[in-house]
């Protein structure tokens, strides 16, 4: 619950009140009237084709506490609603602004720490660890609430009792992950790592090493900043301005020794408050990355090393992240198609080849977007480390997959359904990864369907099959 009274709640959220409803408080927030809920309040933002304002009367119809639209369609609202008390109606110039203004004075009102993530790689996983691993009340980013629309989102569905606010943050170009600072105003700032992602925008590592960097420049006097120890392209933003923790070899934590142990990774992680031995449960070498970064994290804020160590081994990822299902016959599906960028890419066929499989290693991959002229560079570097790791069979899908130099590729995920599944042996391993935009998750659900329902036979191969076409020069 949004514990402002309706009055401060216009107030903090830059509007005026129009029309009074019953309801003491708001439940949370929400921009999408089919969602809306009894007690939620609905924002009315403006889109490039649509203009959710136009929903405010049907958010009203399905119980929202109150609406925040603009001016004219306020008093409209108001007017419908005659003298009926059913909802709260707030004229607001910019309802987005509105959000994002509300999110502020709600953290202010919590008064409880914020960590804000960000970095080319990773951010997602780390929220999820310290989420799970944090000795605190910690309400955290749901699944991709990290723009300026999901992290106000996200910051108003936190409850009063929350003790730890862990805000991810993404980034697009400049400037952004400034804007997501002045709404959150993170006390610990984590940058997971930099590299070549958005590079189509940005152009250069040092460009995209300076906007992530604004998440330290977004953080006050006492705050502290949390990075990789290896990150030479962040030391100009870092100063002596800040407190600061690194994370990794050569870093304030490190991992003193760890080895893999059935299906996880058993650590010792060293810090400046002492040694501890962790049991993590995952096996990935990336993920034992983030955990030092989570570690890191706790560190900046104090969390005592056995506490952490304890809740370690409940850590879980957010769906499609490296998500293992069982297929027929002793195979695996690594499904890790959320994003892809050269830095992911190279970390998921690393995982890939340390799987032990009694058949064959295969990746289905799918191109990575937003790596504008240099593109074509990033592809035949990840399908030449596949073949160098000694993955048996790599199949590209759509146009910029067609750099992998792939041993088969697919024009989309469906057309890749027909490739693959005769390809697969009992006892294979195979990673599914790729840039969102190619939606390899249609992939993985229709091979998880077909093979739950029998109708793949999981254990032929086919050799008649359609490879990789050459390659467009031009």
């Amino acid at each position: 619950m949004i514990e402002l009274a309706p009055e401060r709640l216009a107030e903090a959220a830059g509007g005026r009140i129009v029309g009074r409803g019953s309801g003491a408080r708001p439940e949370r927030a929400s921009i999408d009237s089919r969602s809306v809920g009894g007690g939620d309040l609905f924002f009315g933002l403006r889109g490039e084709r649509a203009d959710g304002g136009e929903h405010a009367a049907a958010a009203i119809d399905a119980g929202a506490w109150g609406v925040v639209v603009d001016p004219d369609r306020a008093d409209r609202v108001a007017a419908e609603l005659g003298r009926s008390d059913r909802a709260w109606v707030i004229a607001a110039r910019d309802p987005l602004a509105s959000l994002q203004s509300l999110a502020r004075a709600w953290r202010r009102e919590l008064g409880c720490p914020v960590v804000g993530i960000t970095g080319s790689t990773g951010k997602t996983s780390v929220k999820d660890i310290c989420s799970a691993i944090l000795p605190f009340r910690v309400h955290a980013s749901a699944e991709n609430f990290n723009t300026e629309i999901g992290l106000p989102l996200t910051i108003l569905a936190a409850g009063p009792r929350t003790e730890l606010l862990v805000c991810e943050m993404a980034m697009r170009g400049r400037g952004q992950i400034a804007e997501l600072c002045e709404i959150a105003e993170p006390d610990v700032g984590a940058i997971t790592n930099v590299g070549p992602v958005h590079l189509e925008l940005l152009g250069t590592l040092e460009a995209i090493a300076e906007a992530k960097a604004e998440i330290v420049a977004g953080l006050g006097a006492d705050g502290t900043a949390v990075v990789p120890a290896d990150a030479e392209a962040l030391a100009p933003h870092l100063g002596e301005r800040l407190a600061t923790v690194t994370f990794g070899a050569g870093g304030d934590v490190f991992a003193l020794r760890h080895e893999r142990r059935g299906a996880g990774i058993s650590a010792t992680i060293a810090t400046p408050a002492g040694e501890q031995a962790f049991e993590l449960p995952f096996t990935e070498r990336h993920n034992l990355a983030n955990a030092l970064c989570a570690v890191a994290i706790g560190v900046a804020l104090d969390a005592g090393l056995a506490e952490m160590a304890r809740r370690a081994p409940g850590i879980s990822f957010s769906r499609l992240r490296g998500e293992l299902h069982d297929l027929p016959g002793g195979a695996v599906l690594v499904n890790d198609c959320y994003n892809a960028n050269p830095i992911s890419m190279r970390a998921s066929l690393d995982h890939l080849a340390s799987i032990e499989v009694a058949g064959r290693r295969l990746a289905v991959l799918g191109g990575m977007a937003e790596l504008g002229p240099t593109a074509p560079g990033y592809h035949r570097d990840a399908g030449e480390h596949a073949r160098a790791l000694g993955i048996d069979v790599v199949v590209g899908v759509g146009e910029l997959a067609r750099d992998y130099g792939a041993d088969h590729w697919a024009p989309d995920a469906e057309a890749a359904v027909a490739v693959v599944e005769p390809l697969l042996g009992p006892g294979d391993a195979i990673l599914v990864k790729g840039s969102r935009a190619i939606g390899l998750e249609r992939f993985s659900e229709q091979l998880l369907r077909d093979t739950s329902s029998g109708s793949h036979p999981g254990v032929s191969r086919s050799e008649d099959l359609p490879t990789a076409p050459p390659k467009d020069d031009g």
